[in-house]
């Protein structure tokens, strides 16, 4: 629809004015200022030298003189804003398009794009930054499947550097703690002491070159361990990777590239013999990609790992998701990219999304300064477990119940945020069963779910062919959801999703409760429960594209 009325507007403003505009059709937060909305005249005004008010009035008249079914009215607003009330027709002809692949778009079809997301290191904790990064990674991937993209996940991981060596290192003073504590071990002796910093350096080294026996074993012991410990929380998350790049396999690379680049120039010799990319010159700052003991950094790995993945997957468009406060590190990075390879440069886009944070402060950790992505979920889990321990579930349902809905409402609370905003998290708020939460939409789909299975009891057949005189608002918002996933695909923006399926629950909600859904006895009841199953349907496809699980019962 969003298309059909800029189509009519822009060709009225051509023929009209001679002009073009680069305008919106949105859907109004205020149901009172119709369907849709357009702020055409506000921003053509200037160029017709006329005011906004007395501009909207005349592409109302032009709209209004021209043969269309779209339209009941059209209303000017405010200082000149255009609101379109669309004809009950529309939104009937398009509840009845609804089936299991309502929402998919064609925008990307057959275009290539991996994205890249989570990225934890080998030998230390899954923190909620990498929990962050997964759920977003994972939502966009599907928004953009969704939209006809060929997608691959991708997951680079550092098992190579001084974060490891700390690890390892940490083990070989105590071999009985845990892989987690060995790297706080090792990272506090190599703050604190002099000694420990030079034996942690020369580990590194062996590690890179695998020169040690003992060393070798201690360290493929722990990544074997890391990446299991991994995986089980990638299971519980519903993400399953398809390509794991690691640090060790892009450093040869990295290295040949930066040693090349430094002959042509777009490098320089730093302090010691490292080798850096001199930012100042445009503008960004400088940044080391080989040290002076002669090892490739993260910056020469990263501008390897293009290539690498590229080999893998000939990719029209590369995204690499990490905390925002990577975004001055890709700047730079992705400067350098250019001028290796400018081909890959282009293809690639770096998003930056905002840290997670807790209402009521720190958790407990194990390692003393992060937050374990495990800890969220237990915590969250036994919260849940708590509210619906006297439901009547077995053992086994309320474990499988409280996990799915533990996990909804942490990546609910993450993706209703904008990508680049921070976040505070509230276990209260974010488990309840009403309102802006993950649990209440799950909660909303069972109960349609319930709904349907009274109906089919009842053998009452869903029909759209006898519709009521009016429809609601329950009707527009579900015609809303192609839009929305167009919007949310083309930003890279989740949440745009997650508020629509906020407001389309709530909408079913007042409709569930206002209406009775089955009965024999009313004549409309075919259409009701037709209406219930077209919100399942796009309640479920939503859910999807959040990674959230939906629930027969709950």
């Amino acid at each position: 629809m969003k298309k059909k009325i800029k189509e009519l507007v822009l060709k009225i403003i051509k023929a009209s004015f001679k002009e073009t505009a680069d305008f919106s059709i949105e859907v109004p937060i205020d149901k009172n200022n119709g369907d849709y909305t357009t702020n055409v005249a506000l921003v053509l005004a200037n160029k017709i030298g006329k005011n906004p008010l007395e501009t909207a009035n005349l592409i109302k008249e032009k709209l209004e003189k021209q043969k269309n079914n779209l339209f009941k009215d059209i209303k000017i607003a405010g200082p000149g804003f255009i609101n379109f009330f669309i004809k009950d027709k529309f939104f009937i002809d398009s509840l009845k398009k609804i089936d299991k692949n309502f929402g998919k778009g064609k925008e990307l079809k057959n275009q290539k794009v991996i994205i890249e997301y989570t990225d934890p290191n080998i030998l230390k904790e899954f923190h909620i930054g990498h929990l962050m990064s997964n759920v977003i990674g994972e939502s966009i991937s599907r928004i953009l499947e969704f939209s006809g993209g060929k997608v691959k996940r991708a997951n680079y991981q550092g098992d190579v550097g001084l974060n490891v060596a700390k690890a390892v290192w940490g083990k070989l003073q105590n071999p009985n703690q845990a892989w987690q504590e060995a790297y706080v071990t090792g990272n506090k002796n190599y703050e604190d002491n002099e000694l420990a910093k030079k034996e942690i350096i020369e580990l590194n080294k062996k590690i890179f070159e695998r020169i040690d026996k003992r060393v070798n074993k201690i360290y493929d012991e722990g990544k074997k361990w890391s990446l299991k410990y991994f995986e089980d929380i990638y299971k519980k998350l519903g993400t399953k990777f398809d390509y794991y790049f690691f640090e060790s396999e892009v450093v040869d690379l990295g290295k040949k590239l930066v040693k090349d680049g430094l002959k042509k120039g777009i490098f320089e010799e730093g302090e010691n013999g490292a080798i850096i990319f001199k930012g100042e010159k445009y503008g960004l700052h400088t940044r080391v990609f080989i040290n002076s003991e002669g090892l490739p950094t993260y910056e020469a790995k990263d501008l390897a790992l293009p290539q690498i993945k590229y080999n893998k997957y000939k990719y029209e468009k590369s995204i690499i998701f990490t905390a925002s406060e990577q975004n001055a590190y890709f700047k730079v990075m992705l400067f350098a990219l250019k001028q290796t390879n400018l081909e890959l440069a282009e293809k690639t886009k770096h998003i930056g999304h905002g840290m997670l944070r807790l209402s009521e402060g720190k958790m407990s950790s194990r390692t003393g300064n992060v937050i374990a992505a495990e800890s969220l979920i237990q915590k969250a889990k036994e919260m849940i477990s708590e509210k619906i321990k006297n439901r009547g579930f077995s053992n086994n349902e309320k474990n499988i119940i409280a996990q799915q809905v533990a996990i909804a409402s942490i990546k609910y609370s993450i993706l209703k945020q904008s990508i680049g905003s921070n976040i505070i998290y509230d276990f209260d708020k974010s488990i309840s069963f009403d309102g802006d939460s993950g649990p209440y939409l799950q909660y909303s789909f069972t109960r349609a779910h319930s709904v349907l299975q009274k109906a089919k009891k009842e053998k009452i057949k869903a029909s759209f062919k006898n519709v009521p005189k009016e429809i609601n608002q329950l009707e527009k918002t579900m015609s809303y959801f192609t839009e929305v996933v167009e919007k949310a695909s083309k930003e890279y923006e989740p949440h745009f999703i997650a508020l629509y399926l906020t407001e389309l629950a709530r909408e079913f909600n007042n409709y569930y409760t206002k209406n009775k859904i089955v009965d024999k006895n009313d004549e409309f009841s075919p259409y009701k429960i037709a209406l219930t199953g077209a919100f399942s349907i796009i309640m479920k496809n939503g859910l999807w594209l959040l990674g959230i699980d939906y629930l027969e019962k709950m």
